[in-house]
């Protein structure tokens, strides 16, 4: 067999074949005619035996042969139902493949040989078939070319998923077999990075690990900025199947009508966390770093009055507030006199007005001291105020670090103070205007309670929550968004891991931190400064980041800043690499990897003639096989530019490398509610555009293609599937629970608007 020897000869002509035909000709002769060989009958059956043994060893060789022949140029079909995804507490499902080694390289190089190009082409009979239906169709007969097409087992012309890429990379290893795939959980606190083109299956592979991470029972929150239909969907029928619809919410900038609401800033363990957020989004190159100072120390001003007057933070409320902090210098002032002041202040700020604000003539009018340039810009009640407090400051000895901020700030000229706070405006603006505003800036009445969440109370009862960030629709309110909401997770990160989860909170059960699954589609578009610590430290305070993009130069283009990019790469120990384009993204994978032994065969024919005429010998040859190696890559940057979609390679648990097949989504033909269905509808329509992306999607061509299974597989829902361990109770919610959206959903119904029964629960 060939493992005997140094080089493995696969494409070859199956020889074995001939050897086992001969092996069971003689099987059968010994035990056929045993009498006229003169041989007894019990060595006639041993003799029987023994070539009938070999001629199937041989037989099982020559198979192997050709199997592996013919699955080179092949690309397998391979889906799966979501409620049939294998969901575990201990290992995480990835799809189906086998361990990368040294072999298949050697094999792969063996395939691009001009002599072995035969057997990587496409099977006659699917090329001849669709040669014919190309035919029929110009003539007009377009039932019959369907026909000859028809995507169905029982079709010996079916024609291969339309998947693209080169099936040999994949087809090197499944001669062997291949297993299902699985990740240890506790890898997952060292994230994990996905990378993929256009097209190439990088969202379906977000489902696979969404499902599990939610019937697991993780605290799931998943950002993604182009607002994809069937990723909501999935995570809303996945959040049913589980009984998880208590704590899902869905948060969508381009529908604030169906959108739960979110204050980012809201939530905080201590005050200067607001002015860090939100200064974590304005720019700190060159001279804007100044700015950013100025922005951050006025922000914590207007945060800390506000706290203090016992109202939550909101941008709405900052940005009001810088535009005109002399309100906030009178209200503050006024709550703080009231509080400490002396008895008599109202008379003292009543004298003030009257000298600044009377008239001249007025003998009764004190005389004050001429104002200031500066308060001259500054509403005249706001310099009465701010000249009573000082004058209370100084007479009893009591300060305020809230109220000299203020009256610092409003000692600055109007036209200086709008210049330097000049970089803050622009974000609070871009969470402030429109349908954005009512999202970011909710009302904190009761009535608002359940649609308004945090991420600390999203924790601490495991919640599960989709943001929708319609980047396509205004990249610019996309990107602040994501930024604010990931200074928001960053910032509670920190308090996860100081103190844990709140155990006050309804829910929250034990201290022990809940595992938090995020996943950032697109995340060249969400991440700044503030990824940076969640990659590296949020790991203890139970954060599992799974990062999706499309080439590493979005990443470095985005940061603006190469080092800064190369910090974010070493935070990941799981890479998942997808068909891609860039041959710099490519090596991100490429450079992990060692260099193997290749064998090079070189066949070496020598012919040589005497001149002796005496000798005897005119003439002599040789052929010779020589057999050398040298190192080569185990994976070159090629190799990932030419897969399937849907297939991967994937370097985990200390450099191992494995391909990897993501499997295709089944569809499922399960009802949705009216408010779910009417938010698919709207976003589907947005997100087709010019261009009925719903039927360009490769994974839809490789499915039935009759109207009705193409309207079900457009709502793809998950099932209810085994899970190898039970899920604590906190987990579970009861069947029939309303989802915290605005629609139809009410207490006693179930899903499809039905009376609730224990029955269909």
């Amino acid at each position: 067999m060939t493992a005997r020897y140094q080089v493995e000869a696969l494409l070859r002509p199956a020889v074995e074949l001939w050897s086992s035909l001969l092996a069971f000709t003689m099987a059968t002769i010994v035990m056929s005619l045993h009498g006229y060989l003169f041989l007894p009958s019990l060595l006639a059956l041993a003799g029987g035996t023994f070539f009938a043994g070999y001629g199937t060893w041989r037989l099982w060789q020559g198979i192997r042969i050709v199997r592996y022949k013919r699955r080179l140029g092949q690309q397998p079909r391979f889906s799966i139902r979501r409620g049939r995804i294998p969901v575990s507490t201990r290992k995480l499902y990835l799809g189906r493949g086998f361990r990368w080694q040294a072999r298949h390289t050697q094999r792969l190089r063996d395939c691009l040989q001009p002599d072995n190009v035969r057997f990587l082409r496409q099977p006659r009979r699917q090329v001849l078939a669709q040669s014919i239906a190309a035919s029929l169709e110009q003539h007009g007969l377009h039932t019959f070319a369907s026909m000859l097409l028809a995507d169905s087992v029982l079709n010996p012309f079916r024609p291969p998923p339309a998947v693209g890429g080169r099936p040999e990379i994949h087809g090197v290893g499944m001669w062997e077999g291949e297993r299902n795939l699985y990740s240890p959980i506790g890898e997952r606190v060292g994230h994990t990075l996905v990378l993929g083109t256009t097209r190439t299956g990088k969202t379906r592979f977000a489902e696979i690990l969404i499902n599990q991470d939610i019937r697991r029972g993780d605290t799931v929150i998943v950002f993604d900025p182009k607002g994809n239909t069937d990723l909501m969907l999935s995570m809303y029928s996945a959040c049913r199947g589980s009984g998880r619809l208590k704590g899902f919410r869905i948060f969508h900038l381009a529908h604030p009508e169906h959108s739960a609401r979110y204050n980012p800033v809201g939530s905080y363990s201590r005050i200067t966390q607001v002015a860090t957020r939100i200064a974590n989004a304005l720019p700190d190159s060159g001279n804007s770093s100044a700015f950013k100072e100025f922005g951050w120390r006025f922000t914590n001003i207007i945060a800390q009055a506000l706290d203090r007057l016992g109202e939550p933070p909101t941008y709405r409320a900052i940005q009001t507030h810088v535009n005109n902090i002399d309100g906030l210098l009178i209200r503050y002032g006024r709550w703080w006199l009231d509080k400490y002041g002396p008895g008599n202040w109202t008379e003292l700020l009543a004298l003030y007005e009257h000298g600044l604000t009377g008239s001249k003539d007025d003998p009764t009018r004190p005389v004050l001291p001429a104002l200031t340039p500066s308060e001259r810009s500054r509403d005249i009640r706001a310099v009465c105020m701010a000249r009573v407090l000082t004058e209370v400051f100084q007479s009893t000895g009591k300060h305020d670090p809230i109220a000299e901020g203020l009256l610092s700030a409003c000692k600055y000229d109007r036209t200086y103070f709008d210049k330097i706070v000049s970089s803050l405006l622009p974000f609070l603006e871009k969470l402030s205007t429109g349908a954005v505003s009512a999202l970011f800036n909710p009302n904190h009445e009761e009535r608002d309670a359940e649609s308004v969440f945090d991420w600390m109370s999203v924790i601490n009862q495991r919640g599960v929550v989709y943001v929708g960030l319609a980047a396509l629709q205004d990249v610019t309110v996309a990107s602040a968004v994501g930024n604010a909401m990931f200074a928001d997770l960053t910032a509670v990160a920190g308090e996860l891991y100081a103190n844990g989860p709140n155990p006050e909170v309804p829910g929250s059960g034990s201290r022990t931190i809940n595992p938090i699954s995020l996943h950032a589609d697109e995340f060249n578009e969400l991440i700044g400064d503030e990824f940076i610590p969640m990659l590296n430290k949020a790991g203890g305070a139970g954060f599992q980041v799974t990062a999706y993009t499309q080439t590493w130069s979005d990443v470095e283009a985005r940061t603006g800043n190469r080092a800064k990019a190369e910090q974010i790469e070493g935070n990941f120990n799981t890479v998942v690499m997808l068909r891609v384009r860039s041959k710099k993204t490519a090596e991100l994978l490429t450079d992990m990897l060692p260099n193997v032994q290749v064998s090079h065969l070189t066949t070496v024919s020598i012919a040589q003639h005497q001149n002796d005429p005496g000798s005897s010998q005119h003439f002599g040859s040789s052929v010779q096989d020589r057999v050398s190696t040298s190192d080569a890559p185990m994976l070159e940057p090629g190799d990932l530019t030419r897969l399937p979609k849907g297939h991967a390679f994937l370097v985990m648990e200390g450099g191992q490398l494995y391909k990897l097949r993501v499997p295709l989504p089944a569809p499922d033909r399960r009802p949705l509610p009216d408010g779910i269905r009417e938010l698919a509808e709207l976003m589907r329509g947005e997100s087709q555009g010019s261009a009925d992306w719903q039927q360009d999607h490769w994974w839809n061509r490789s499915m039935p293609t009759d109207q009705q299974t193409s309207e079900d597989f457009r709502d793809m829902l998950l099932l209810t599937g085994p899970v190898d361990e039970e899920l604590p109770d906190s987990s579970r919610g009861r069947p029939g629970s309303p989802i915290h959206l605005p629609g139809p959903l009410h207490p006693g119904t179930d899903h499809a608007g039905q009376p609730d029964s224990e029955a269909a629960a």
